[in-house]
């Protein structure tokens, strides 16, 4: 690769590596260490897709594609393994809690991991501040229809999380 790709890389990955860690933990249901993983893949994609990229969206919209894809491709190579036994998971996340803002958030990150796909990556952008009208774009959908799927996911995980059932 020449000098600037590698220069590029290097700019897209300082810029856009917190987006992408947050966006992976959403979709690894607040797991740090699978998300930390899952964002070093992401970045891979990047750097070998870099070549190609063709500046029909901007950087930020094409690696939240990335990421998107790989999140999406892990959750589906993850159904055909083993799930830990919902005890084991309700112990590592107590014994992970040191305040009441980390057990807020871990709920949280547990909620959304319920949610399906579509509003799991709606939810993160959302988290992430992206704006309306390029959640739009990088999902296919009008304005109008992401701000009333926006108030329903939201919706939703306001019931999971006061039900008790985000933590899974």
């Amino acid at each position: 690769m020449s000098a600037a790709t590698e220069s590029t890389f290097k700019s897209l990955h300082s810029q856009y590596h917190g987006m992408v860690f947050t966006l992976c933990r959403g979709f690894m249901k607040g797991d740090s260490d699978l998300a930390h993983d899952l964002a070093q893949d992401v970045f891979i994609n990047v750097w070998n897709a870099l070549p190609g990229y063709r500046a029909e969206a901007s950087y930020k919209t094409w690696i939240y594609r990335i990421t998107v894809n790989t999140c999406l491709l892990q959750i589906r190579k993850a159904k055909n393994k083993v799930n830990v036994p919902l005890e084991a998971a309700i112990l590592k996340t107590e014994s992970n809690t040191g305040n009441e803002q980390i057990e807020k958030e871990q709920a949280l990150y547990q909620a959304i991991g319920q949610l399906d796909e579509l509003e799991r990556i709606i939810i993160m952008m959302v988290l992430e501040e992206v704006e309306y009208e390029e959640i739009a774009r990088i999902i296919g959908i009008t304005e109008n229809n992401l701000r009333v799927k926006i108030h329903r996911t939201r919706s939703k995980l306001k019931t999971l999380i006061e039900n008790g059932k985000g933590i899974r």
